[in-house]
């Protein structure tokens, strides 16, 4: 045999032992090359020894094989670079990059889709601008490399630059860039952008309709993205268990409410389990059933729909199961509050010989939190080790949920004397908590370590910093936050308005508003909101119907949050046709729209109205609260309906299973006093749980004063002057009955019982304010 037959058939055994990954035959076949000196010095045979060695995860002899190659060439640098990369070898990879005697393209893409699969998008992005630099073009491997960094940073703006020179160069089109492209774009929330890059690609597959389903599931576009995935059906696209996954993510976050004929309806809504059912069935059919991550999204979607008798179901069938899987299962036993069950489950998880992971640490300390078992969730808590911060913040946000803000600030504290450094949520979570207390040196203490870790220009916490100072009547403080920030979102705008409307600086609220505008960013429910209630406190009906308009312009009109705060706007305004029509107009009413509205005719007088609208709700369905019954109460109270006041006060206990707080007591004392029905009120007052509370006593005086009701005015005011010896207020209304009923020696011993405990009527003062209107 020849010398070139002998290296061809060497090559050919060469190439069949890297299929293969046959690692002991290739070694024998290096060294026959070795002992012969023709093949030793072919450089093709030695690049595909290096090759060889790197296919079978043996770095270190591919790099003896090219440090003692007689001669190497391009394939050679770029055969043991790969090989480097691929064993994460990056120091290595740069220093052999560094020392080529010259590159290619194929260089490049070797070290930029390495550092990017490994998790240094950043990296990647130099490399990529060294590559430029020096003139080359980048190929499709490239920007579907880069593509994926920008993604992975979530730099749209890298990304639309990336996306540009794709065009020039006419890779727009190709496959892997286009999937690439709009990934970045879906990731990134860019969803329009997304779809036109779909809309333009010639033949998406498979991996283009999974990232178009998981970038408009992201933007809570859940119709749209089951959508996506009958039309990838229709057009018989490779469904494998990736997309299968994706469809099932969808599903899992909650009913759609769009319409669609592929899927079964609901009640004109789609059941986002039914739909999770058939595409389970599908998995089925399709033969997936035994994938572990694909059974794992199926545990999680049912787990996320509250169907755990499903999701028992399928893990009992599991074939093969891994710690996530119980993780899932111990998550939706958590989201179902059954955390008995969760902690037995957690228990046979050991049993079964996994261990627990700080996944599962933090499910469980989120299902102790939900339950509302703290205690539980502190000892689990103590119980660890060594928290992570993960953990710490689950634990945080317990008590900040629960409204423990005072332990969430003790275990922050604890948290630094651990020397465990907070991320962005920490921060944010205890911030939320410092404000809920009014600390405002505590929330100074965290702004300076937030300034310690360098993320007091995060977003996330400047928010929270917004907050506590706005909270604490320091907008100067929050405003020297705000301006600090690089790049300001629409939640540090809405944070800015919303603590300048609660410091009743409500023109300046607008100001920022309009700047927000100016500024091209585009107003959430939450800052009409805010922006309503200002212009209640302003009672400003002329600035609340241009926001009104604004509303109507961005398609807010019709949601639940807004809307409320509409209808209360136009109350407080004194426009309750208005409000009236905003309320009718409204597609979907929550108990909260029932409240306002029925607030609303209490304000202004419209008892009537108020009661038959109490009605209404309660016939269509809607459960009152307790906000119910005291707007109804306040209106029959108002406009006299004493004997309504009191069939629906006896409704409370009897038909909706609410008991009376002391704003219905006050309300009931308020209505049966306004009317003389003082036998009624005493019966009432000797029954209430709230005998302590001086609000109660003082609406009685008032309305014994009203009906020159001596005696039992006498007993109020005793009441109001045991709680409170020091306080005027009861003195004096004895005071002013005693005196427009003539009875001058009661008021003689009145002002010596002043005397004597050293009381001081405050003196009354009135003011008259001048604003320009602006």
């Amino acid at each position: 045999m020849d010398k070139r037959k002998t290296s061809m058939y060497v090559a050919d055994l060469l190439q069949c032992c890297i299929d293969k990954k046959a690692h002991l035959s290739g070694k024998l076949l290096h060294a026959y090359i070795f002992r012969n000196h023709q093949l030793f010095n072919n450089n093709f045979l030695s690049n595909r020894l290096i090759e060889f060695y790197s296919k079978c995860n043996n770095t270190n002899s591919a790099q003896h094989v090219f440090d003692i190659m007689p001669q190497r060439d391009i394939y050679s640098w770029n055969a043991i670079l790969s090989a480097q990369c691929k064993a994460h070898n990056f120091l290595v990879a740069h220093k052999l990059f560094d020392e080529m005697p010259e590159r290619n393209v194929v260089s490049w893409n070797n070290l930029i889709s390495a550092l990017v699969r490994n998790g240094f998008e950043e990296k990647a992005l130099n490399v990529y601008h060294d590559m430029i630099r020096e003139g080359y073009v980048p190929t499709h491997f490239t920007l579907a490399s880069i593509f994926s960094a920008c993604a992975a940073l979530l730099d749209v703006a890298h990304g639309s630059r990336c996306h540009a020179l794709a065009i020039k160069i006419g890779l727009d089109y190709n496959m892997y860039v286009a999937n690439a492209l709009l990934c970045l774009y879906a990731k990134c929330g860019r969803t329009k952008y997304a779809i036109q890059v779909f809309e333009e690609m010639e033949a998406p597959n498979e991996v283009t309709f999974t990232a178009m389903m998981g970038g408009l599931a992201l933007t809570d576009r859940v119709v749209e993205a089951l959508e996506m995935f009958k039309l990838m059906h229709r057009k018989r696209v490779c469904i494998d268990s990736v997309s299968l996954s994706s469809v099932l993510g969808v599903c899992a976050r909650g009913d759609s409410g769009g319409e669609s004929d592929v899927f079964v309806q609901v009640d004109d809504r789609f059941s986002s389990n039914v739909l999770g059912q058939q595409v389970h069935c599908l998995t089925i059919k399709l033969g997936f059933e035994r994938d572990l991550h694909l059974s794992n999204s199926l545990l999680d979607m049912y787990a996320k729909n509250g169907d755990m008798d499903s999701a028992d179901m399928v893990f009992a069938n599991l074939t093969e199961v891994s710690v996530v899987s119980w993780n899932v299962m111990l998550a939706g036993y958590g989201q179902k509050y059954q955390i008995q069950k969760a902690i037995d489950f957690m228990q046979r998880m050991q049993t079964c010989g996994f261990e627990p992971d700080e996944v599962t640490y933090i499910n469980m300390l989120a299902a102790c939190v939900k339950s509302g078992d703290i205690e539980t969730g502190r000892q689990m808590f103590d119980s660890m080790l060594s928290p992570s911060v993960s953990s710490w913040n689950a634990m945080l946000s317990g008590y900040s949920q629960n409204e423990n803000h005072k332990e969430a600030v003790q275990l922050f504290r604890e948290m630094q004397f651990r020397g465990v450094q907070p991320d962005r949520t920490t921060l944010a979570i205890i911030l939320s908590s410092c404000a809920a207390l009014g600390l405002l040196e505590a929330g100074k203490q965290v702004h300076a370590a937030s300034q310690k870790s360098a993320f007091h220009m995060d977003q996330y916490v400047a928010s929270g910093l917004i907050g506590i100072y706005s909270k604490c009547q320091k907008t100067k403080l929050a405003e020297r936050v705000f301006c600090k920030i690089p790049e300001l979102d629409i939640v540090c705008w809405n944070s800015m308005i919303s603590g300048l409307s609660l410091n009743s600086q409500d023109r300046e609220a607008f100001m920022f508003f309009k700047q927000m505008r100016q500024n091209g960013l585009i107003p959430t429910q939450f800052t009409f909101a805010t922006l309503l209630s200002s212009c209640s406190k302003l009672s400003s009906s002329l600035q609340g119907r241009q926001v009104h308009a604004l509303i109507e312009k961005d398609g807010y009109v019709n949601d639940v949050f807004v809307g409320s705060a509409l209808i209360d706007m136009y109350c407080k305004c004194g426009d309750i046709e208005g409000a009236r029509k905003i309320f009718n107009m409204m597609p979907g009413k929550s108990t909260v729209t029932w409240n306002e509205m029925i607030h609303g005719y209490a304000q202004n007088g419209y008892g009537d109205e108020a009661v038959c609208l109490y009605k209404d709700m309660i016939a269509s369905g809607e459960k009152p609260d307790s906000i119910t019954f005291i707007s109804v109460l306040t209106a029959c109270s108002h406009s006299g309906l004493v004997d309504t006041a009191v069939e629906i006060f006896n409704s409370m206990q009897q038909e909706h299973e609410l008991d009376p707080v002391l704003d219905h007591y006050t309300c009931m004392v308020d209505c049966l006093g306004r009317a003389g029905r003082f036998i009624e009120v005493e019966v009432l007052i000797d029954e209430m749980p709230y005998k302590d509370d001086p609000i109660v006593w003082e609406v009685l005086l008032s309305s014994c004063r009203v009906h020159a009701n001596v005696s039992l005015a006498k007993r109020a005011a005793q009441e109001l002057i045991r709680l409170d010896p020091k306080s005027s207020s009861p003195y004096v209304l004895l005071s002013n009955i005693y005196s427009s009923l003539g009875r001058w020696d009661d008021l003689r011993a009145i002002r010596e019982l002043m005397n004597e405990n050293h009381v001081t009527k405050d003196p009354g003062y009135s003011w008259i304010e001048y604003e320009k209107v602006m």
